[in-house]
């Protein structure tokens, strides 16, 4: 059966984010699969305000600040915890001509997807991608220093301020508070993409009773929860990246003999500054490469053995991931998954993550890779030296990696996304034919 498919994304390429990515791997697959899909997203200064993405409708929605010249910069634009009215609009116009069967959203433009719908009864999905349906900083960090054990008003009132200032803090406390209340009560499907945040979800957006299984919205929908990982492309296991001739000039930036490879945002919350730590008390350690963009935390300076490297297109980072020795994801927030380590192990690399988080859901530790506590310098010293002192375990779990990132797969998944939308399209349609019978018996 053929479905019309509104995703529905904070952002979406061609800037870069593992999110933005999987909104539009999954769209380009379900297009292949014969789906009518569009997407809503937010608009970015230079980019048009509709455009054809190999066969998928892309809307990119403006906000009333956009209006407003003085708020817009050349920056990535970001949807504000609440229901930007000029953001209403426009979704609005989206759905009277698109006249979706289900909608699949991530993202706090969902709060103003959920006002547009009104009394629209159009199955919704919304996907836990991170922590943004119940923190208002999106990384479960409590003040960027620890975990966070679940939201307290106070408590979240504080931290958000911390990381935005009191009335940009307060702003998205509230927003996010509001928009929780207003999602369980209209929301049909919750997706998460790893266990961890199925657990978040379960603990710091759904009451105690809902956690229980599935549960009933307000107005008596039947909603469903799915653990579905982000996924890879399919068809890029059987490409040797680094023998692509037009990707040299990345391949030639590389060190020439093995090295560790770090992939991601240079951030303190990325565990940046304790791989650096962890290296230099490395014995005879191979060079270290870090693949990512430079953010305003970014460390300064870099120990000897060092490589820092910018813009290097998806193609590329996987051709340096085949000429590494083994990866190293040292993150100090619960990452909700990381796409960085199945792609790793896509390229039969053993990884180094931690945990808790999305981590373990990939690393099986001890046969995959190795897991080591958020924020321990000296357990991820341990295990970097212990993969680089042992050639034929790091080759094992390479190995084993490699069979383990399957099920991190288009082809795998995909389908799976297919069978939850016509569960919830089937749900709604009894749902409505049961709420239209009680109406004729009164």
């Amino acid at each position: 059966m053929t479905l019309r498919i509104l995703l529905v994304s904070d952002n979406y390429p061609p800037y870069i984010g593992g999110a933005h990515r999987q909104t539009q791997l999954l769209g380009k697959e379900l297009q292949k699969r014969g789906h009518e899909v569009q997407v809503v997203t937010v608009w970015q200064p230079g980019l048009p305000e509709q455009a054809d993405d190999n066969g998928v409708t892309v809307h990119r929605i403006k906000q009333l600040r956009t209006w407003l010249p003085w708020f817009v910069s050349d920056k990535q634009q970001h949807q504000p915890p609440f229901p930007d009215p000029i953001s209403i609009w426009g979704v609005q116009r989206v759905l009277e001509s698109f006249q979706p069967d289900v909608i699949h959203a991530y993202g706090w433009f969902t709060y103003a997807l959920v006002a547009a719908m009104g009394s629209k009864k159009i199955p919704l999905l919304i996907s836990g991608r991170d922590y943004a349906y119940s923190c208002a900083t999106r990384t479960l960090l409590y003040k960027k220093r620890a975990p966070c054990n679940g939201p307290q008003l106070r408590k979240c009132l504080t931290c958000a301020s911390h990381q935005y200032g009191v009335v940009a803090g307060w702003t998205a406390v509230l927003g996010v508070a509001a928009g929780k209340w207003q999602l369980r009560n209209k929301v049909t499907g919750i997706h998460s993409i790893s266990t961890y945040v199925q657990e978040i979800i379960e603990r710091d957006f759904l009451s105690q009773a809902q956690s229980a299984g599935s549960h009933v919205n307000s107005e008596g929908s039947h909603s469903i929860k799915a653990v579905i990982p982000s996924f890879r492309e399919n068809g890029i296991d059987t490409v040797r990246y680094s023998e692509d001739p037009t990707l040299q000039r990345y391949v030639e930036q590389l060190p020439a003999t093995p090295f560790i490879l770090f992939v991601g945002a240079l951030r303190k919350v990325k565990g940046v500054e304790q791989l650096l730590a962890a290296y230099t008390r490395l014995a005879s350690p191979p060079p270290l490469v870090l693949i990512g963009t430079y953010e305003e935390d970014t460390p300064q300076e870099f120990p000897p053995g060092v490589t820092v490297l910018q813009n290097f297109p998806h193609r590329a980072v996987l051709a340096a991931w085949e000429k590494a020795l083994f990866g190293v994801i040292p993150s100090l927030w619960p990452e909700p998954l990381g796409s960085v380590v199945y792609e790793g192990m896509s390229r039969g690399r053993a990884m180094i993550g931690t945990k808790p988080g999305g981590h373990t859901d990939m690393i099986i530790d001890g046969k995959t890779g190795l897991l080591t506590p958020l924020g321990d310098v000296d357990a991820l010293t341990d295990a970097m030296q212990f993969l680089i002192d042992q050639p034929a375990v790091r080759e094992r779990f390479g190995a084993a990696a490699l069979e383990h990132a399957e099920r991190f797969t288009a082809k795998v998944n995909v389908p799976r996304f297919e069978q939850i939308y016509r569960q919830l399209i089937d749900a709604t349609s009894s749902n409505t034919e049961q709420h239209n019978a009680l109406a004729v018996e009164r």
